[in-house]
């Protein structure tokens, strides 16, 4: 089991939208950050041919309680997935779906995406909710954000979440937005 997403205590303040500009934001990336409509089509615009979503690790482990609280869920145990979002062959955002297992028994082909991107299957369905958007910078020390950086010695990344809601079932998104990305 790959526990490097799972097992983090947070202490990560997460912000809503409206606080974000209490925070110093690369100009650049801050579009990105809050820009609306899901990452992924953004990204494809933008990169054109060029795009590329690569699926990465898929495990399951256990939820921490931080994200037990802000899903919520009762569930101790979720499905993880993970992909990297890429533009010409530079990565420039990660993303995490955190799937409970009482999701999972309600949606079991939520387990089975294969190659597909979430948001893009979701948003072809009826009885989705998102909610709205939180923020976080996440230091390069922290194990979400060191997992995503790969040692290249930056600081930190930038980060927002968002919860969804399936037909009533939880899931959560995290997204990731790498050091070069505001250039793209």
């Amino acid at each position: 089991m790959n526990t490097a997403w799972t097992q983090r205590g947070d202490g990560i303040e997460w912000l809503p939208a409206e606080r974000l500009g209490q925070w110093s934001v690369d100009a650049r990336l801050r579009p990105w950050l809050i820009g609306k409509g899901l990452l992924t089509l953004r990204l494809r615009a933008v990169c054109k041919d060029r795009f590329e979503l690569r699926s990465g690790d898929m495990w399951t482990g256990l939820l921490a309680p931080d994200m037990r609280r802000y899903l919520p869920t009762e569930d101790t145990a979720a499905l993880f997935r993970e992909d990297r979002l890429c533009c010409e062959d530079r990565v420039g955002g990660c993303g995490r779906v955190i799937t409970p297992d009482s999701t999972l028994d309600a949606h079991p082909w939520l387990a089975e995406l294969g190659d597909s991107e979430l948001g893009e299957t979701l948003g072809d369905l009826s009885g989705v909710e998102r909610g709205t958007y939180e923020y976080a910078w996440l230091p390069a020390s922290d194990e979400l954000a060191e997992r995503a950086l790969g040692g290249t010695g930056h600081a930190g990344v930038w980060a927002r979440r968002s919860r969804l809601r399936l037909r009533g079932a939880p899931l959560a998104v995290q997204e990731l937005f790498l050091p070069g990305m505001g250039d793209l």
